[in-house]
């Protein structure tokens, strides 16, 4: 199996449960909107695939790319040390993805979000 294949079988079955991880956190909240803007190259040579224990293929995905905590700061304007204890989890959940996506259920919401600032008050 190849990457995209393994990443796809994780969007598959993806959960809306992880929005409560970001709901209300805000730090977490502008990760997840920076994640889809800043560069996630994949690594030359990546590791074997494991055997299909989700665990070990979702470490596989990410064990093969490469990301800047540096440049996640700059676009959410947070701390790298915020980054680094915020992103574990969002990984972990799977409300972020190695390819540079965010899980659909989180994308929709931030969308939702997004348009009800420019929507007009009702009167």
């Amino acid at each position: 199996m190849r990457f995209d294949e393994v990443l796809q079988q994780f969007k598959a079955i993806e959960q809306p449960e992880c929005l409560l991880l970001i709901n209300e956190d805000s730090a977490s909240l502008r990760i997840a909107v920076a994640w889809t803007a800043i560069s996630i190259p994949r690594v030359e040579v990546p590791e074997p695939l494991p055997h299909d224990v989700r665990v070990d293929l979702w470490a596989w995905l990410w064990n093969g790319v490469s990301y800047s905590i540096a440049d996640v700061a700059v676009r959410t304007d947070l701390t790298a040390y915020v980054i680094e204890r915020k992103l574990p989890g969002l990984i972990a959940n799977k409300v972020i993805y190695p390819d540079g996506t965010v899980n659909s259920f989180v994308q929709r919401y931030l969308r939702e979000r997004v348009l009800k600032l420019f929507r007009p008050a009702k009167k």
